[in-house]
């Protein structure tokens, strides 16, 4: 018997620890982690760990049934939000650990042993286990306004209650913008609202569009601090709501207007600055020229657009059993950075200025990370345990993939040809004094120049 088994008559560990020595070589045997089965049995690490111990629980054979059925990233996904597998220890320490898994190569002789271990583990039920219901289950067809509204209101689906706790109070759901890591995440979010409107330079009494407006922080800072007529647009019912009530408690309510519309649905242009914030990961890869056309047709002549939105930085196309896709953003797609600009190019918007945020994402999913860990038992109240652990996973894979340069962020400033735009000479704008009050209906005349 190995050693490196904590051995009990009849134990899971003892029976396991072999085959995984069989299969593929013995890859799966190397383990910087330890792992305890559902008997209480535990299969120990077996290489030097990076960091503190982590204890991965597999709670029942459900989980292994969950990754035969998929033996991808989707089976992993299933068996995480569903509760069958947990941790004592950093998740993303643990992802980390793991990477190298994806490189292994499983034969047909390895899936063979793998089926004859799980039927012994009674992991290979005469009905797969189903999906958990946090899983996205739409059907894709051609992207339109509807298909759109079903996948945002799935990813959308956690309350304002829940966000605040994961978020903050700024309530701002996109990559904030450090000075330095000792900032704190709502200096470094308020530092990203001013500097969208400062590269947008705008100006009191401006039309301005907020595209995917989420928890309408943005619309408000430009309303109370810029002084322009501010309209946002979402897909969200419960998120209008919520930045409707933050509107009425600031006071702004004729300065500000939130609509439930898709981007494709609004005919009151043009507008003379827009903004885009984390909303172009919602756009599938065919949709992103109507995207980039859209926004052009909303723009007046001269006005600026504001993209900002993770991309990836290596090739890879969409897996439709990726966690992203099943779990946090259905109808998206991370395109890199090159497919936005040429889309933008494309549609008659001129390029004016791009600047990388990567190192910014781990900073502000390490904030969202420890709020969603000191208000766990909050968190789980008001959205339920599987939302929970949707996020929790999520959290920890985009920052492992931010610091690994899988993914960035990127702001890219492009204006509307034909009338001069009203951009500086030097790259930014000078901060602006708050602007004097102003008061009328948030949506003006839509016959200004086009």
């Amino acid at each position: 018997m190995s050693r490196r088994v904590r051995r009990r008559d009849g134990a899971l560990a003892t029976r396991i620890a072999p085959a995984l020595e069989r299969i593929a070589d013995g890859a799966f045997a190397q383990r910087a982690f330890t792992c305890r089965l559902w008997d209480g049995s535990e299969l120990p690490a077996t290489v030097g760990a990076t960091g503190p111990p982590l204890r991965l629980h597999v709670r029942s054979p459900r989980a292994l049934a969950h990754v035969l059925q998929e033996p991808n990233q989707l089976g992993l996904s299933r068996a995480w939000v569903s509760g069958d597998l947990d941790l004592d220890g950093d998740l993303a320490q643990l992802l980390a650990a793991c990477s190298g898994y994806a490189e292994v190569r499983i034969g047909a002789r390895d899936r063979a042993r793998i089926a004859l271990l799980a039927r012994s583990l009674d992991a290979l039920p005469r009905h797969a286990p189903a999906p958990p219901p946090a899983e996205a289950r739409l059907e894709r067809g051609p992207s339109s306004p509807r298909w759109a509204h079903d996948a945002i209101r799935r990813h959308h689906e956690p309350p304002a209650s829940f966000q605040r706790l994961l978020l903050g109070p700024s309530l701002v759901d996109s990559c904030a913008y450090y000075a330095s890591e000792r900032d704190t995440l709502e200096e470094a979010q308020e530092r990203k609202l001013d500097l969208i409107c400062r590269k947008l330079v705008l100006a009191p009494g401006e039309r301005f569009l907020d595209v995917g407006c989420g928890w309408g922080t943005l619309l408000l800072h430009a309303a109370r601090r810029f002084g322009v007529q501010a309209v946002g647009i979402t897909l969200s019912e419960s998120q209008a709501q919520e930045v409707r009530r933050r509107v009425r408690d600031a006071g702004l309510e004729y300065e500000v207007e939130v609509r439930v519309a898709d981007y494709r649905d609004v005919g009151d242009g043009p507008f003379d600055k827009i903004a885009s914030t984390g909303m172009c990961e919602q756009i599938a890869r065919d949709q992103l020229p109507t995207y980039a056309r859209t926004l052009r047709s909303l723009l007046c002549p001269g006005g600026l657009v504001l993209n900002d939105g993770v991309t990836r930085l290596r090739p890879g196309e969409r897996a439709e059993t990726s966690f992203l896709s099943r779990y946090v953003v259905p109808d998206g797609e991370l395109h890199a950075i090159s497919s936005v600009l040429a889309a933008f190019e494309q549609a008659g918007l001129e390029i004016r200025d791009v600047e990388a945020l990567r190192e910014h994402g781990p900073l502000t999913l390490r904030a969202w990370t420890r709020n969603l860990a000191r208000h766990r038992a909050a968190a789980i109240a008001a959205a339920g345990a599987e939302r929970e652990r949707v996020w929790r996973l999520y959290l920890a894979a985009a920052k492992l993939a931010f610091e690994r340069g899988e993914i960035g962020v990127f702001q890219t400033v492009a204006t509307r040809v034909g009338a001069p735009h009203a951009l500086p000479l030097t790259r930014f704008a000078p901060r602006r004094a708050p602007a004097p009050r102003r008061r009328g209906p948030a949506v003006q005349d839509s016959t200004r120049r086009r």
